[in-house]
């Protein structure tokens, strides 16, 4: 299959954020595009936000299993995922530019051939600086 220029997908995320020690949970059901540049794999779509505003969303997925996930809108991040390895990067906002960090206690990426499709659980700690923001759990889903 050739999807080198891109090939239509259906794309479920699913998000648990634990903070302070409240839980909320965030599902979406997106159309998207799923694209194979060589060896690694770009899942794209947009996230709406509460007040209507697209976000594009970028999750790129490299051979040795590391994961990226860039947001470009008013807030420009792209957070990067290896198991059990603190990654850090940065965070753009209007109000400035912020160092973050992300250490995934668990990451698995699961692809299948017939239909194209795969599973992406990234179970992840979030800090700023040393100070931990909290507990995440992203579950982002393809079918072509």
């Amino acid at each position: 299959m050739n999807i080198k220029d891109g090939i239509p997908a259906k794309i479920k995320v699913q998000t648990k954020v634990t903070q302070n020690n409240e839980t909320e949970n965030f599902v979406f059901d997106l159309p998207g595009q799923v694209v194979q540049m060589g060896d690694t794999l770009y899942i794209r779509y947009k996230e709406v936000q509460p007040d209507g505003q697209e976000v594009p969303v970028t999750v790129k997925v490299t051979p040795d299993s590391q994961v990226q996930l860039i947001r470009v809108g008013e807030s420009r991040m792209r957070m990067r995922f290896a198991y059990r390895e603190k990654m850090e990067t940065n965070y753009k906002t209007p109000y400035g530019m912020f160092i973050i960090s992300t250490y995934a206690q668990n990451l698995h990426v699961t692809l299948k051939d017939r239909p194209f499709s795969g599973v992406i659980n990234i179970d992840y700690a979030l800090y700023m600086k040393e100070e931990k923001i909290g507990d995440y759990q992203l579950v982002l889903e393809f079918t072509t």
